[in-house]
């Protein structure tokens, strides 16, 4: 490559992640606070660092170190989502920025430094901006290229131009941000950027490889990686104002409508579809109200003038979302109300099945449960979606009607129907049965193998469990089973014979979370009647799970 590197303008917040945690989370940056990851310190407060943290600390030490620690785990899309508006509001004042990553950003400095007075001028106008627009402190550095940019950043300086190669000179070879690198420079007697710098490329590049080659190039000033430039967002919402406050339902049906269409058209100029929606209302008393309504397809303009009348009926009525129960109405009529697809994909970008999927009954189904949500509430109507876990309860997940229906965790593909037999046919090593979770699903040890039951109860039921001398059967340590069940007396009932039984299938979870800890066995057993139950042993007591048909 030829040529000099571009004057690049960086802007960096201090403590990002730190400042994202407090910013999304509410946790106090004032405090002692460290980010982990991976049980390392990866960011800490400037209260946090006077007590001795650093960064790559392990959490005890940081822990032994500062004791009133607040310890937050690092969450990347936390502090992607914070900094949006800090860039937003640089894009106020320049074009074409690069989100180097969350905390830092840069843009070409000769246009900034055109129209705002200078280099200096122009980072001194763009921190002053951040401030007030985010309250968020930062620190520009102004220099050629992006790596020494940043590096000014930290510094708050203003490289002169041509002057880049000096500035980094002085440097440690830790600013190259490639610690196993630094520490074999540093071991080779190499310990400024000056002194790598100084080595020919052609040895570095055989010695270190390609990244090695590369950390040279950014030590001697040779950055010529061009800005990734970002397209600002589309700003999508729509928002109407009211001289005259809406306080009767007619009034904002009408303006749901209109304030529909116009979303919908604003959206498919740009060739997308909303599948999420936020409906915002601000009254004449200035009371905020919010709401969001998701939908597993694509909301049509009828759809979402919908869900706006029904939320706004809602509001007006006084319905607080649970049924037979009535919330306080607002204190005055709507004055502001406000649409913003919250969640959008390309148009094209959610295929509709072949059959039964977007036929009238399936959308008259859609609409009625649409339409009771808005009357109700989100949670008033609810559907399971199946998930991994190691008991049935675990497995399955109940969401609102419209939400997108992920699990909470993954589970494994179905096993095949598998009879429930007899422990006599089942081999000693019975307690611990090998994965079959099947093809590159995350695997659940001690998971029930099939059939699932029928009905799972919300409480499990007490129970007892004898042989057949009549002595209770107990489970060892080792999962050794004292004799084999014969007799089940579940609470205060009749004693029922136990002519098969299966397991056990041993769960030790969460045993680092002690309140959160369960230690227990799980029993499959068929009773003389033809009933059959799944039973599980905890601290000694038999209790009953679920029924299978």
């Amino acid at each position: 490559m030829t040529g000099a590197p571009a004057r690049t303008l960086l802007l960096w917040c201090p403590d990002w992640p730190v400042l994202a945690a407090e910013i999304v989370d509410g946790v106090p940056a004032t405090g002692p606070v460290a980010v982990l990851h991976a049980n390392r310190v990866v960011a800490c407060s400037e209260r946090a660092r006077a007590e001795g943290v650093r960064r790559g600390l392990r959490k005890r030490e940081a822990q032994g170190r500062c004791p009133q620690l607040t310890v937050v785990e690092y969450d990347p899309g936390r502090d992607a989502r914070a900094f949006e508006p800090v860039v937003a509001a640089v894009e106020e004042l320049v074009a074409g920025v690069e989100v180097v990553r969350p905390g830092a950003c840069a843009v070409a400095a000769r246009g900034p430094s055109r129209y705002l007075g200078g280099e200096e001028a122009a980072a001194e106008r763009i921190i002053e901006h951040v401030a007030q627009s985010c309250l968020v402190e930062s620190q520009v550095g102004i220099a050629d290229g992006v790596f020494a940019a940043g590096l000014a950043a930290r510094a708050g300086r203003v490289v002169a131009p041509g002057g880049t190669p000096e500035f980094l000179a002085g440097l440690p070879v830790e600013a190259l941000g490639r610690s196993a690198l630094a520490d074999l420079l540093r071991r080779l007697g190499v310990r400024t950027l000056g002194d790598f710098a100084a080595l020919p490329a052609g040895d570095v590049l055989a010695r270190f490889g390609f990244d090695g080659a590369l950390a040279h190039r950014l030590a001697a000033g040779r950055d010529h990686r061009p800005l990734a430039v970002r397209q600002p967002p589309a700003d999508l919402t729509v928002t109407s104002e009211h001289d005259e406050p809406i306080d009767r339902v007619d009034a904002a049906a009408f303006v749901a409508r209109a304030l529909a269409e116009q979303l919908h058209e604003r959206l498919a100029g740009h060739g997308l579809a909303c599948t999420r929606l936020g409906i915002e209302a601000v009254t004449e008393h200035g009371q905020e109200l919010h709401r969001v309504w998701r939908h597993d397809g694509l909301l049509t303009a009828a759809a979402i003038a919908d869900r706006v009348r029904w939320q706004l009926d809602g509001w007006l009525s006084g319905s607080n979302g649970r049924a037979g129960a009535r919330a306080a109405r607002p204190t005055a009529g709507i004055i502001r109300l406000r649409l913003v697809p919250d969640g959008v994909i390309a148009q094209a970008g959610l295929q509709a099945g072949l059959w039964g999927e977007t036929g009238e009954e399936r959308e008259r189904a859609h609409r009625a449960l649409s339409r009771v949500q808005g009357i109700l509430g989100p949670e008033a109507v609810v559907t399971a979606v199946l998930g991994g876990g190691r008991s049935p309860a675990d497995q399955v997940r109940l969401v609102p009607w419209g939400d997108e229906r992920l699990p909470t965790r993954p589970g494994p593909p179905p096993l095949p129907d598998e009879p429930i037999g007899s422990g006599a046919d089942r081999p000693a090593s019975a307690g611990r049965p090998a994965d079959r979770s099947g093809g590159g699903a995350p695997p659940w040890p001690g998971r029930l193998p099939a059939p699932a039951p029928a009905v799972v109860l919300p409480s499990p039921l007490a129970a007892t469990v004898h042989d057949a001398a009549g002595e209770p059967v107990v489970i060892s340590a080792r999962l050794a089973v004292s004799a084999p069940p014969a007799r089940l007396v579940v609470g205060t009932g009749q004693p029922a014979e136990i002519v098969g039984w299966a397991g056990p299938w041993p769960v030790d979870e969460r045993w680092w979370a002690p309140a959160e800890a369960r230690r227990r066995a799980r029993f499959q057993v068929t009773l003389a009647d033809g009933a059959a139950l799944l039973l599980a042993v905890e601290a000694g007591q038999w209790l009953v799970e679920a029924i299978y048909d």
